[in-house]
């Protein structure tokens, strides 16, 4: 290559990046801090985050486990399912209460398929109790006992085509981490304003003293003001765009530590009492499913369903009209 190639090459302007890309940089700006774009090179310095983050939300999505039936057959049929839900009427209520059903069943686009898809997600919880437990020929009452059952069943992103939830959820995830990085920014700006408010309440003390005979009082509260203002200058000096964007490229470089699937085994008995000894019974079930971790730092069990549109548009319109009867009663 000779010398004037070199130049040549050195000035070429950067290609543009991907259309995925240069969408995901625009929500980049969106969800986190509008002023990222106004820092020098904004796309240059998170191209390559923003297509790490893209590529593992994708692994993520693609990583859940179904689709799964849910219905009243499931729940009779499939033990993960029946641990899900206390009855199969449950099911029901939450297809009848789920908004996203019913923002979708609203849509043209329901009637594509007779089943949509849609992420399902449920919070494990646990609750003790005493019952019955029997070992042999010999039955004991009032045995301590573990019983696993899930709150807050939620659907997301429903679709009738999986590859259009998917894309979706690929989406949703990449959102979640950038609000996760937003929530870090607010986080940072309420401690700059109240160590403004430390600052301006320690200089004024400081006035009082001064006035005052000098003495140890004084040499520590001067300390005092000074570490403040340090600390004050740090967390400023960390919410420039420059800082902000380079602190943003290394958290979409490793998003695991805000958004992540945790695998979990709990071997259950038909009535949801956990069974945390190895025993030989036939009725005792261990349940395999992934927890998704997310910004509220909480665990979810997550998985991709599958739901019949018309035993959805029955349970809308059955729970519409008991909230009807509610109303009028």
């Amino acid at each position: 290559m000779s010398l004037f190639s070199a130049v040549a090459e050195f000035f070429k302007p950067e290609p543009p990046p991907d259309p995925t890309v240069a969408k995901a940089l625009n929500r980049v700006a969106e969800l986190t801090d509008p002023l990222l774009k106004l820092a020098p090179d904004f796309a240059k310095h998170l191209t390559l985050p923003v297509e790490y983050a893209l590529g593992y939300c994708d692994g993520l999505i693609a990583a859940l486990p179904g689709p799964i039936d849910i219905n009243r057959r499931a729940f009779s049929v499939d033990p993960l399912v029946h641990a899900l839900f206390a009855t199969a009427g449950d099911i029901d209520q939450m297809l009848g209460r789920s908004q996203a059903v019913r923002d979708f069943l609203a849509l043209p686009e329901c009637w594509e398929s007779n089943h949509f898809y849609a992420m399902f997600v449920a919070r494990r919880q646990q609750k003790r109790q005493f019952g019955v437990r029997q070992q042999g020929d010999v039955v004991q009452s009032d045995v301590p006992q573990k019983v696993l059952y899930f709150s807050n069943h939620t659907l997301v992103e429903p679709s009738s085509q999986l590859e259009q939830t998917q894309q979706r959820l690929r989406g949703t995830a990449l959102d979640s981490l950038l609000r996760t990085f937003h929530d870090h920014v607010a986080a940072l700006r309420h401690e700059r304003e109240g160590l403004r408010s430390d600052v301006s309440v320690e200089r004024a003390h400081l006035t009082v003293l001064r006035g005052a005979t000098p003495g140890r009082e004084l040499a520590v509260h001067t300390r005092h003001l000074a570490e403040l203002d340090s600390h004050l200058r740090e967390t400023a000096a960390s919410l420039l765009p420059e800082q902000l964007l380079k602190s943003l490229a290394e958290f979409l470089l490793a998003p695991e530590q805000a958004l992540r699937v945790v695998p979990c085994s709990v071997a259950v008995d038909r009535l949801g009492v956990i069974q945390e000894e190895v025993v030989e019974d036939m009725s005792v079930t261990t349940l395999s499913f992934p927890e998704l971790y997310t910004r509220d730092q909480r665990l979810h069990l997550a998985m991709l369903a599958r739901i019949s549109r018309d035993e959805a548009r029955e349970a809308v319109e059955t729970v519409s009209d008991q909230q009807h009867r509610f109303l009028v009663i």
